[in-house]
């Protein structure tokens, strides 16, 4: 928090009750936390685990990571893994498909050469 910047007095946190699978501690008990970060108007909810006290910590280290990400923009982790699939998913160029293409006509040359002669 320190090396962002953020500090407490900057968060504002509310308790909520989860839902979803967790029986009845999870029906009675206000184990979700929402997070928000005033300056920024970024908020978080966690409702990842059945303690109140675990949720609170990943709570927090959910919005620094989401303030980071905010402010590297493209450098950041996520927008980096992003334009790495994007880049995954692009159409090849025409010179980069008729490089593959003859490669792999030079491999099926070299398996044909090595089948055995008929056997006439």
């Amino acid at each position: 928090m320190r090396k962002l910047g953020v500090e407490e007095r900057d968060l504002e946190e509310r308790f909520v009750r989860s839902g979803g699978p967790g029986g009845q501690n999870v029906n009675t008990v206000s184990t979700c936390v929402v997070l928000r970060h005033l300056p920024s108007g970024l908020e978080v909810r966690c409702q990842q685990e059945r303690s109140q006290a675990m949720n609170r910590f990943l709570a927090r280290r959910q919005l620094l990571l989401r303030l980071e990400a905010r402010r590297l923009g493209a450098l950041s982790a996520e927008a980096q893994r992003i334009a790495k699939i994007r880049r995954q998913k692009r159409k090849r160029s025409k010179r980069a498909k008729e490089k593959l293409l003859a490669f792999k006509h030079r491999r099926a040359e070299k398996k044909s050469l090595r089948q055995p002669p008929p056997l006439d």
